[in-house]
């Protein structure tokens, strides 16, 4: 399992990495002219339109367009938390390098911890991140838990309950992580998405939740943010210089990066076609410097800061940390904890 998301072809690897996407229906360009691509790229996207991936792949695609000169074609398949659009992509997919898969990696490879998937996890590989949004704690801005200190004690005298988009997610393993360590009792509960889990929080159905920061950080009149499951907190000024957890609570828990929306590939399409990998990869990077890209990121509202290319090696040590977390915590993931 250690090999997990490393490319086959060590050459094709050091040449670097990255892929694109965008959202169906959208006049990204044309492809012409050019022997690569030699046709529109499809995006298999592993969540409904409108959340976190979404927005993401298309404030990318619409810079990325420029380099690479062609449209892009999304289907958008959120069934199984994610996992029917894997199960589409590995089985429907050609190996060519014009059809990716764009997702949130935290999730979706708890979901494989959780139950295998069809396909050999050795012919995928996780080839560029786009952005590292902290999982955190947020509670509602007049709630009378203020601080993660008011929450932990409130847990211990009764049980709390967790608004939270998935059960195997990044964020929800931070709670979990942080009930067993200070002795809280805290029930999450999977509410299908940011947008309902936010809904959960502010009506007060729910105590408090657990999210990526980034749908939180740009709502500060509804919500504040309280504690953050990274090493770093990349946002203080944004969430109320939420304290970090292992420095606050003295744990050793991994990154928990909630939000990593990032390109995957099979990996035959990277021996079969290097040039073309290659072509992505060159095209891609050039996003990052791109004023025009921060401005798209800007406009949905989402911090910046959370912006940041991860390379096949970034993404293959994240997606081991949530694995090996994960079985930690798998009893809990399946609710038969």
């Amino acid at each position: 399992m250690t090999e997990l998301f490393w490319p086959t072809n060590r050459r094709a690897f050091l040449k670097g990495s990255l892929a694109a996407g965008a959202a169906v229906a959208l006049p990204f360009g044309s492809a012409l002219g050019a022997s690569f691509p030699e046709r529109n790229i499809q995006v298999y996207v592993p969540t409904r339109e409108g959340g976190g991936a979404d927005r993401n792949l298309r404030a990318f695609a619409d810079v990325w367009k420029k380099y690479l000169k062609t449209n892009f074609e999304g289907a958008y398949y959120p069934g199984g938390a994610g996992r029917v659009a894997y199960e589409k992509y590995m089985g429907l997919a050609k190996a060519d390098c014009h059809e990716l898969i764009f997702g949130n990696l935290g999730p979706e490879v708890l979901n494989w911890v959780v139950e295998a998937p069809t396909f050999n996890l050795d012919d995928f590989l996780y080839f560029a991140r786009v952005d590292e949004d902290p999982g955190i704690v947020f509670v509602k801005r007049d709630s009378k838990l203020q601080t993660i200190d008011d929450i932990v004690a409130e847990g211990k005298k009764r049980t709390l309950n967790v608004g939270v988009s998935r059960l195997a997610h990044p964020a929800t393993l931070g709670v979990l992580a942080l009930g067993r360590h200070t002795g809280a009792s805290f029930n999450p509960i999977p509410l299908s998405g940011g947008k309902n889990t936010r809904a959960g929080v502010e009506t007060g159905e729910m105590d408090f939740g657990a999210l990526p920061a980034g749908g939180i950080a740009n709502r500060p009149k509804n919500f504040k943010i309280v504690l953050a499951f990274t090493h770093k907190n990349p946002i203080p000024e944004k969430s109320d210089n939420a304290p970090t957890v292992n420095a606050h609570f003295g744990t050793n828990l991994p990154n928990l990066v909630a939000g990593a929306r990032g390109f995957g590939i099979k990996k035959e399409a990277i021996d079969k076609h290097p040039d073309r990998y290659k072509m992505l990869t060159d095209t891609l990077l050039k996003v990052f410097d791109d004023p025009d890209y921060k401005t798209a990121v800007e406009k949905t509202g989402a911090p910046w800061e959370l912006i940041g290319y991860g390379n096949p090696a970034e993404c293959a040590a994240y997606a081991k940390d949530m694995m090996e977390i994960g079985r930690e915590y798998k009893d809990l993931l399946t609710g038969k904890g």
